[in-house]
């Protein structure tokens, strides 16, 4: 029985090895399929970090997008309450009063191919709420914009998007000094 050397027994680990690396090079992975329009329809649930001056919070939020609009059952409106009722009991209160709030966000999609990905060109309209202060409802209107595209990313399924809140009338008086609210949705995935 022939014994093996050392340098043999390295030089058939190296053919081995060899092999399994060629090998691993003709199999690239799972295919990446390209994105459709129709693939941004669905449930999502994602964080929204919501940034006014040098406060920042953290929610988890739920919306659905169709079509051409993003649906929101429950739109985030701490922020806006707080900045029109100053005091912070009576806008805990008032939060409660106003409850959910309904806001559908436009859009319109396009496919950028070479990144695979879906842009969103977003519009969104003027948010209206009636907040309860002291037995009187103040009409605010809210005006939110989108100075950058949403993304509906085609490699990981999923939706990222930003507005800003850059303007807040009440009762006819636009707000002023006024800190913008960013409402910035940076991770959100299919359920």
């Amino acid at each position: 029985m022939k014994k093996f050397t050392v340098t043999q027994f390295l030089t058939a680990i190296l053919i081995v090895l060899t092999g399994f690396s060629l090998y691993s090079c003709s199999v690239d992975g799972p295919e990446i399929r390209p994105v459709k329009l129709e693939d941004v329809n669905g449930n999502y649930k994602g964080r929204l970090i919501t940034i006014q001056g040098d406060s920042k919070s953290e929610k988890i939020k739920n919306f659905k997008a169709k079509k051409d609009t993003i649906m929101f059952s429950e739109f985030p409106v701490d922020e806006i309450v707080k900045t029109v009722v100053k005091d912070p009991l009576k806008a805990e209160a008032a939060i409660k009063a106003v409850g959910k709030v309904k806001y559908d966000i436009k859009y319109t999609a396009s496919i950028n191919a070479g990144n695979n990905v879906i842009e969103l060109s977003l519009s969104p309209k003027p948010l209206m709420i009636l907040i309860p202060v002291d037995g009187v409802n103040k009409k605010t209107e809210v005006v939110l914009n989108a100075k950058q595209k949403g993304f509906y990313v085609g490699m990981d399924g999923s939706l990222r998007f930003a507005l800003t809140a850059e303007k807040i009338t009440v009762d006819g008086t636009v707000l002023a000094p006024y800190e913008a609210i960013n409402y910035n949705f940076p991770f959100c995935v299919k359920y």
